[in-house]
């Protein structure tokens, strides 16, 4: 679902919208309608911040309801607009599956947990890497695309990523374009980012 979002949304959206997008993506039903609850929100760090969802409704990816906010259930309510998403379907359980999934590992490990590039990179990462062993190796472009960062913004991510995140090591090949990591073990944490936490 990264690798087709990365080439479905503009390459400008940002990475809160393209976490939005990925949890809408996997959540809608056969119509392409899509409920996401105030807890997933709030799990995106998204529940107050209207940007995310107007850079999709100018992309023409979804709009949200005239309803979209159900006070009473809190839910947030939205068509897809792009209707590719319907060939990229697998069982409607399995997506459910992959989009709490998708929750965890963008959350889990990730010190800077509100800021969205962090939480979607470590997504990115989790979603490539061999899930037995925690290592991943893919082309650096293709990372960067799935972000929507330049090749070369990468690199102080992935180094705020290993130093206070779900990342044990990183190394680039510059002659074949590879990235190369490994995550921590799950459970693992590194240390506050802030010098002063004790």
């Amino acid at each position: 679902m990264l690798s087709y979002l990365a080439a479905a949304l503009p390459s400008h959206t940002g990475a809160a919208a393209r976490l939005l997008a990925v949890q809408c993506a996997l959540r809608m039903d056969s119509k392409g309608q899509v409920r996401l609850p105030a807890g997933v929100l709030r799990s995106l760090c998204l529940s107050r911040d209207p940007a995310p969802w107007s850079e999709l409704e100018q992309a023409r990816w979804l709009y949200r309801t005239p309803t979209s906010l159900d006070v009473a259930v809190r839910v947030v309510v939205a068509q897809i607009l792009d209707g590719g998403l319907f060939a990229q379907r697998p069982a409607r359980p399995d997506r459910r599956s992959a989009a709490d999934w998708a929750l965890r590992a963008a959350r889990d490990g990730c010190v800077g947990a509100g800021d969205p590039p962090l939480r979607l990179f470590a997504l990115c990462l989790a979603a490539h890497a061999e899930s037995s062993a925690g290592r991943g190796c893919t082309e650096m472009d293709r990372i960067a695309r799935e972000c929507g960062l330049a090749p070369a913004a990468l690199f102080p991510v992935l180094d705020q990523l290993a130093a206070f995140g779900p990342l044990a090591s990183w190394n680039v090949t510059l002659a074949s374009g590879n990235l190369y990591w490994e995550l921590l073990p799950k459970g693992d944490q590194r240390q506050s980012a802030d010098p002063t936490a004790t």
